[in-house]
């Protein structure tokens, strides 16, 4: 079978998934070893959710690269942090723990902790990190929120969220793994090859087994990071097969209803539907 006829067939099994479901889903897929592409509206913007903080993270690197911030600056864990949070574990803790700020971007990436993600965000400004965003091409990428508000309608509308787009969230993925042995490319990202291995094995050490990694081997290495917001759920990440990077893959639903016509949980199938995307890519990579 030739590449094309191969790759046309994936595809047609990727949007068959897709298409099997009434809400929006946008999606790219790469295969890290050949180059082949696939996308679906992978351009639209669209919520970005805890995706976002994939960028967080490397604006944060970046600035500990300069100089301007340090891993092992201590943080005071304040009760104002807990305040309008809705994800992670600290805001069930007791004020007054102290942390570095290495553990704090640990925490807001492997738990998508959104105390830590307040400690790492407020020691940058949002226009630098969005500036940041925008200087590396992710032109789709918009971050308008430290924490995006809890009252939000399931309906809102973009200028309500930090939004993002599949292509966006993949092309960083390869530029943080092209960083992790290439000097010149580290530079692109501003920051270090250390600092880029540092965040590559922090993507790996991510403990939410939903979305991408679901249907996939219990042992497989995947480096990523996963979202929920109020329209959908969201997965953007780096599988790996024998110790490789295998394909890339970032999944947005949208318009995701709060039941199915079942009576299942929407939030449910938009996670079995990016499951389904990255298990046939497993398969056919």
């Amino acid at each position: 079978m030739s590449t094309e006829i191969k790759t046309g067939a994936i595809a047609a099994e990727l949007h068959a998934i897709a298409d099997a479901e009434p809400f929006v889903t946008r999606f790219l897929v790469r295969n890290l070893q050949t180059g082949e592409t696939i996308g679906r509206g992978e351009g639209e913007e669209t919520p970005s959710a805890s995706t976002r903080k994939t960028s967080i993270m490397m604006a944060a690197l970046k600035a500990v690269a300069e100089g301007r911030l340090h891993l092992d600056e201590r943080i005071t864990y304040e009760a104002r942090l807990a305040q309008e949070v809705a994800s992670g574990m600290f805001r069930y803790l007791t004020p007054g723990i102290v942390i570095s700020l290495r553990d704090a971007i640990v925490g807001m990436m492997v738990l998508s902790d959104n105390v830590c993600t307040k400690m790492v965000f407020e020691r940058l400004t949002l226009e630098e990190v969005d500036g940041y965003c925008k200087a590396l091409g992710m032109v789709g990428t918009h971050h308008r929120f430290l924490i995006p508000p809890l009252a939000l309608k399931p309906d809102h509308s973009l200028a309500d969220v930090t939004t993002t787009t599949a292509a966006d969230q993949v092309m960083l993925l390869e530029l943080i793994l092209a960083a992790e042995h290439d000097a010149a490319a580290a530079a692109r990202l501003g920051i270090t090859v250390e600092l880029a291995a540092f965040a590559v094995q922090t993507l790996k050490n991510q403990v939410l087994r939903y979305g991408i990694r679901s249907r996939l081997p219990f042992d497989t290495v995947v480096a990523c990071k996963g979202g929920r917001g109020k329209r959908g759920r969201m997965d953007a990440g780096v599988v790996y097969r024998d110790g490789k990077p295998l394909y890339a893959i970032a999944a947005f639903t949208d318009g995701v209803p709060a039941l199915m016509p079942d009576g299942t949980p929407g939030y449910t199938i938009a996670l079995e539907t990016i499951g389904k995307l990255s298990q046939v890519c497993w398969r056919a990579f």
